[in-house]
């Protein structure tokens, strides 16, 4: 049976939440966060004639709202916010003309937005935030005059700008953000709406171009306009909203190079360009006056020359982020300056030249990323001061040298990255004893250090394409945790070990292109969860293929080619029919092949005697050997 909501007035002015007036009515209810349940379907709002103000907020109070809330006339705050009310917003709700703030934030209600809502020519704050509204006839809804903050974000709204916000001359917050909202947003919002310190309209489908009478907004803290589709260049008359302290325009259009007036940000906290093609050099005066920035991120543009000196200006910043551009240059020396620094991103760039070793002066660094550059010479000696370092990755450069041992220190690490580089000498002894918590790492040279398996959270683990010798260690059972283990292309010999079986999370095994031998162990059956490849091709694997490895009945690619197997394709293949490649080719295997369709597409290259239905092999006779045989006996 559903709760009910229900007060008896008379007795309630000694309850916790309730105020009563000087004549021993209520006049005012709040019950935030006080775990209630139900709904207002019997709530007595007639019995409450003096009530000026309603808090429901933050509980569990579910239903429709109901329309005789507007029987509360002398209501002047009203917050049903963070429940799970539902269906239409009543349109009698524009008959509380006391009312001067309301918010039904964070519900689950629908239908359009009632233009009866702007009758509430008092009304201050008005949040219908993070609901499932829709648009409404615009034309209809008049202006509020004393409206301060609007919040319709997060709701189904799919139109052009809603007009008469143009003409709500006090609003200070407006906040249209994740809707549908198409074309441009119209300059009267520009002209008018002089007092506005946030506007955020992020994530709808606004184009066209920013207009340059933004830079009216001289009060302007906040501008996000990211995720639309804003196709111009930045106006210039930007610059003049000198008390940004927030300016997000990632993910649109825009083009052109950063305006010089730009500079004029001295209070920019926040900087967001990335994901769009801005182009032209980062010019040095944008530090010198962006020295309170926190976050500048201009990843995913065209923005190419240097990377100014000035940057070490910048010490109040935490996060980094210039990958993918067309940066070229070396790494400037001051970026040891940034001391606040977490999170620093270069990669995909033209940097050339040393890794500075006043990096090691970043001791708050979590994440360093130089991948993708043409960065030369050793790993400086001082990274080992970086001990807050989760992720390092340098991978694809021209770095040289032996990996220094101070790598060892850096005992938070979980992902570390280095391949395609020229390093030379063996991988620091003490990396395995001291980095206990890395779980992905890619590497370059030398042995397999026996230490690296102690890595017991390892997930991940790539050594492939280098000049690794010897056997495969068997110590490889401690990685437990182990998903994706690629040893492919290097020189290992001798037999693959059965311990493998161990890693029974492992989702993709490849060992191609060493020079194992000996047979396939049948253990190798026992990883069911290997769903995306198994790949021992080109070796020099030899006997036959073990029928165990048919309990594999999630994987998708499995490549046994160009070994020295023989005998037959085992019968139990036939239930891997999530397999969508196989490759058998250059072996010396005989026999009928496995049922199925994916084995009508295998390749089977090289191997005179195999038949069946596929491509390229004969069919099988209909009458073997062995069963003319046992007619002879009987």
């Amino acid at each position: 049976m559903e709760e009910q909501l229900v007060f008896f007035p008379h007795s309630l002015c000694s309850w916790t939440g309730i105020v009563c007036g000087t004549t021993g009515t209520v006049s005012e209810i709040n019950l935030s966060q006080a775990s209630l349940e139900g709904t207002l379907a019997q709530f007595d709002f007639s019995s409450f004639p003096n009530l000026t103000s309603f808090n429901l907020s933050i509980n569990n109070v579910s239903g429709s709202i109901p329309s005789a809330v507007a029987n509360l006339s002398k209501l002047t705050f009203l917050d049903l916010s963070s429940n799970f009310f539902d269906g239409n917003i009543p349109w009698k709700i524009g008959q509380l003309k006391e009312l001067q703030y309301l918010s039904f934030y964070n519900n689950s209600l629908t239908g359009t937005i009632p233009y009866q809502i702007t009758n509430l020519q008092k009304i201050r704050y008005l949040d219908l935030g993070w609901n499932y509204l829709e648009s409404s006839d615009w034309s209809k809804f008049s202006t509020m005059p004393l409206l301060s903050h609007l919040n319709f974000s997060y709701n189904e709204l799919a139109s052009e700008f809603p007009g008469f916000i143009s003409n709500c001359q006090n609003l200070t917050r407006l906040d249209l953000s994740r809707n549908h909202l198409t074309g441009p947003v119209p300059e009267m919002v520009f002209r008018n709406l002089g007092k506005l310190e946030f506007l955020i309209l992020a994530d709808n489908k606004f184009g066209g171009n920013i207009s340059s009478t933004i830079g009216q907004l001289r009060n302007l803290q906040k501008l996000d306009l990211s995720a639309n589709s804003f196709n111009s260049s930045i106006p210039g008359e930007l610059g003049l909203c000198s008390n940004l302290t927030f300016l997000a325009l990632a993910g649109n259009l825009l083009a052109g190079s950063l305006p010089l007036s730009l500079a004029n940000l001295h209070k920019i906290e926040e900087l967001g360009l990335s994901e769009n093609s801005f182009s032209g050099e980062i010019m040095p005066y944008f530090f010198t006056n962006w020295t309170e920035l926190v976050s500048l991120q201009l990843q995913n543009n065209h923005f190419f020359g240097k990377i100014p000196s000035e940057i070490g200006l910048l010490k109040k910043l935490n996060y980094l982020l210039l990958y993918n551009n067309m940066l070229n240059g070396s790494i400037p020396s001051e970026i040891g300056n940034l001391g606040e620094l977490i999170f620093l991103d270069l990669s995909i760039n033209q940097l050339s030249g040393p890794i500075p070793p006043t990096m090691g002066k970043l001791t708050k660094l979590a994440l360093l990323q130089l991948f993708n550059n043409d960065l030369s010479g050793p790993i400086p000696l001082e990274i080992g001061n970086m001990r807050s370092l989760v992720t390092l990755d340098l991978n694809t450069n021209n770095l040289e040298g032996e990996l220094p041992e101070t790598m060892s220190l850096l005992n938070n690490l979980e992902i570390l990255s280095l391949f395609t580089n020229n390093f030379s000498g063996m991988i620091p002894r003490d990396l395995g004893k001291n980095n206990l918590n890395l779980k992905n790492g890619h590497y370059q040279i030398g042995e397999i250090p026996r230490e690296l398996m102690n890595l017991s959270r390892l997930f991940s683990l790539s050594l492939s394409n280098n000049l690794f010798t010897g056997e495969i260690p068997r110590s490889i059972v401690s990685l437990t945790n182990l998903r994706y283990l690629n040893l492919a292309g290097n020189k290992f010999n001798g037999s693959i070990p059965k311990e493998l079986a161990n890693c029974k999370h492992l989702d993709s095994l490849d060992l191609s292109h060493n020079s194992l031998s000996g047979e396939i162990p049948s253990e190798l059956g026992n990883l069911i969860d290997l769903r995306y490849l198994l790949d021992l091709s080109n070796n020099s694997l030899i006997e036959t293929i073990p029928s165990n490895l048919g309990k594999l009945e999630v994987l998708e690619s499995l490549n046994l080619s160009r070994n020295n197997l023989t005998g037959k394709i085992p019968a139990s293949f036939s239930s891997m029919l999530s397999l969508n490649s196989i490759d058998f080719s250059y072996n010396q295997l005989t026999g009928r092949i496995p049922n199925g369709n994916p084995f009508k597409r295998a390749d089977y290259t090289g191997n005179s005697g195999l038949c069946g239905n596929a491509e390229g092999l004969n069919p099988c006779s209909s009458t073997s050997p062995t069963n003319t045989k046992c007619r002879r006996l009987l």
